[in-house]
């Protein structure tokens, strides 16, 4: 029952963030396979492809799987938001289930939330963003499991582009959160 209600409120918070008007995202920005390729360092990014760590009954097997590694939804260590948003797209809930499920079967692993923005907006008002960001990701983790004491957050606003740029394929790149294991 708690699982399913679970299910039901990231649901319900993906169908909240398609509302959005996207019509400022480009082809080719935040959240396609090539772009969250080269953020992951070279991971897959376009998850649900593969069956990697996948278990005989269709469910995800997070002992046989290694985050940052593969090609399947756990490969993928980047979240990518809508300009000036903290809510999560729903095209994250595979990956944030599964990071999720991987944290709460291994109980011993910690992973730090960096959140960040792009430059557009104060110093202030882009680190209160990123914070706004990486709490919304440790949210979604600990409905799927994770304890608090495995997530910490920081932000850095606009202080650590993964983009150098002026334009909004870089701005897209730049508006993200982090999962660093440690």
């Amino acid at each position: 029952m708690v699982r399913l209600l679970t299910i039901l409120f990231i649901l319900s918070i993906g169908l909240t963030a398609c509302g959005g008007d996207r019509s400022t995202i480009p082809t080719g920005a935040a959240g396609d396979a090539s772009d969250s390729a080269a953020a992951n360092g070279g991971a897959g990014g376009a998850g649900g492809a593969s069956t990697a760590g996948i278990g005989a009954d269709g469910s995800l097997d997070v002992t046989r799987v290694e985050p940052g590694q593969g090609d399947g939804p756990l490969s993928r260590l980047v979240i990518y938001f809508d300009y000036d948003r903290s809510e999560i797209r729903s095209d994250f809930n595979d990956m944030l289930r599964a990071h999720g499920a991987f944290l709460s079967e291994n109980t011993d692993r910690q992973v730090r939330l960096e959140g960040h923005a792009d430059e557009r907006g104060s110093r202030e008002y882009n680190i209160g963003l990123g914070e706004q960001r990486a709490q919304a990701v440790r949210r979604v983790l600990m409905l799927q499991g994770a304890s608090t004491d495995q997530l910490g957050t920081v932000s850095y606003g606009e202080e650590r582009p993964a983009a150098l740029g002026s334009d909004e394929n870089s701005y897209s790149l730049n508006r993200r959160v982090e999962l660093v294991y440690r």
